[in-house]
């Protein structure tokens, strides 16, 4: 299982240590939450804050884009050292335009679906995706429970993944923890974006390494 934890839960006053313990743990990605106050009713961090990450990281950034027009931001993100953007499909008024551009970028081009937004609606571009991230939680804030339908929302992602031959990944993001996790992974998952779980742990390291064993 990969695992990706969220920035938007690390102690801001000690980020270089806390991203020092990513980089010693068995996490593969980080996921970076960049919130504008518009899309999402709250605000994050920029992009300043991602490229001093990305000096000090040694797994790739999963950047999340939670903001309107993030069209607008595709060499930003990509100028961060970002190894993937993720945009919402609530977000682009031309999706495929703007997977194609991240794509020409250099980047995985991965898109988000809130948890009303049925699965269907990427029946038509799944294929030129590298990643599907499915919200467990309604985006803007961390620490939110667990919204169960997202079990069968990964199974039928999975089951349009394999129909249409395509090669997306399926991650998911809100109030993951090593129960949450397992639900999910046994419906499809690849990828978990963990926040408050590791961050609140006792020993983040283990709880990483738990969670990628799911």
């Amino acid at each position: 299982m990969i695992v990706a934890p969220s920035l938007l839960s690390a102690n801001f006053a000690r980020l270089a240590d806390d991203v020092d313990m990513i980089n010693r743990s068995k996490a593969h990605w980080i996921h970076c939450d960049v919130m504008d106050g518009v899309f999402v009713p709250n605000i994050s961090f920029g992009f300043p804050v991602i490229k001093a990450v990305a000096k000090i990281t040694e797994k790739p950034l999963d950047v999340h884009l939670m903001i309107v027009n993030p069209d607008k931001y595709v060499s930003e993100v990509r100028d961060c050292g970002a190894a993937i953007m993720n945009v919402h499909y609530e977000a682009c008024t031309h999706l495929h335009r703007t997977v194609q551009n991240i794509h020409a970028a250099g980047m995985k081009a991965a898109v988000t679906l809130n948890p009303a937004t049925p699965v269907c609606m990427l029946n038509d571009i799944i294929c030129e995706l590298d990643m599907v991230l499915l919200m467990s939680v309604n985006p803007g804030f961390g620490g939110q429970s667990f919204i169960a339908n997202t079990v069968n929302k990964v199974r039928e992602l999975r089951a349009l993944i394999t129909a249409t031959g395509s090669n997306a990944l399926i991650e998911v993001d809100g109030g993951i923890n090593a129960t949450t996790g397992a639900s999910v992974a046994k419906a499809g998952a690849d990828a978990l974006v963990a926040g408050n779980s590791i961050f609140s742990s006792v020993n983040p390291i283990i709880e990483i390494e738990t969670l990628a064993a799911l």
